[in-house]
C-alpha cells in the first residue's frame, strides 16, 4: 500500500536510508541526516511510503534541483526499499505514485544520479521512461574512492 509519508514514519525512513547507505551503491551520503534536514530538503507534497504488513518497506521523495524559479518544475528523485522487500515491486509502486504526483504538481522533469553498479535502480527507472543523459565520471569520492554516476531524466509528456 502506497500512502503519503508522515512525520511519524521518520524512524523507518531513516532505517531504510541507512540500509541504502551501507550498501555503498545507493548514495554518496555516509550518514542519515537529521529528520529536520531531510524534511527541509524535500518537497512536502511529493513524499510517499509503501507499507508491507503494517511496516514501512520503502520510501520515495522529490527534492528541488534549484531554488531558481526557472527550475521549479525540475526535481530529483530518491527511492529506497528495505533489503527484505526488494524485488517485490515496491519500487515500481512508489515510482508510479511519484510520477503521477509530480505531473499533477506541474513538475516537467524528474532526474537522479545513480551509481552504474546499481543496475536494479537503473532498470526500475528505465521502466518508467527515464533515459540516460550521460555518465558523470569521477564526480565524487565515497570512502576515498572516485565514483561515477549515471545521470538519468524523465521528461513529462503531460506537463509541457
Amino acid at each position: 500500500m502506497v500512502r503519503d509519508l508522515r512525520s511519524r514514519d521518520w524512524p523507518e525512513v531513516a532505517r531504510i536510508y541507512a540500509e541504502g547507505i551501507a550498501t555503498g551503491n545507493a548514495t554518496f551520503e555516509t550518514e542519515v541526516p537529521s529528520s529536520e534536514a531531510w524534511d527541509e530538503g524535500h518537497l512536502r507534497e511529493h513524499r510517499f511510503v509503501s507499507e508491507e504488513d503494517g511496516r514501512v518497506a520503502g520510501w520515495i521523495a522529490l527534492a528541488p534541483v534549484s531554488r531558481r524559479p526557472c527550475y521549479e518544475g525540475v526535481a530529483e528523485v530518491s527511492v529506497y526499499v528495505t533489503e527484505g522487500a526488494r524485488g517485490k515491486g515496491i519500487g515500481s509502486e512508489l515510482l508510479a505514485a511519484l510520477v503521477e504526483s509530480a505531473e499533477r504538481g506541474g513538475i516537467w522533469t524528474l532526474q537522479t544520479s545513480v551509481f552504474p553498479e546499481n543496475e536494479p535502480s537503473l532498470a526500475l527507472l528505465r521502466r518508467f521512461g527515464f533515459r540516460t543523459v550521460g555518465i558523470r565520471e569521477r564526480i565524487g569520492k565515497l570512502h576515498g574512492v572516485w565514483r561515477d554516476t549515471v545521470l538519468v531524466e524523465r521528461r513529462s509528456e503531460v506537463v509541457i
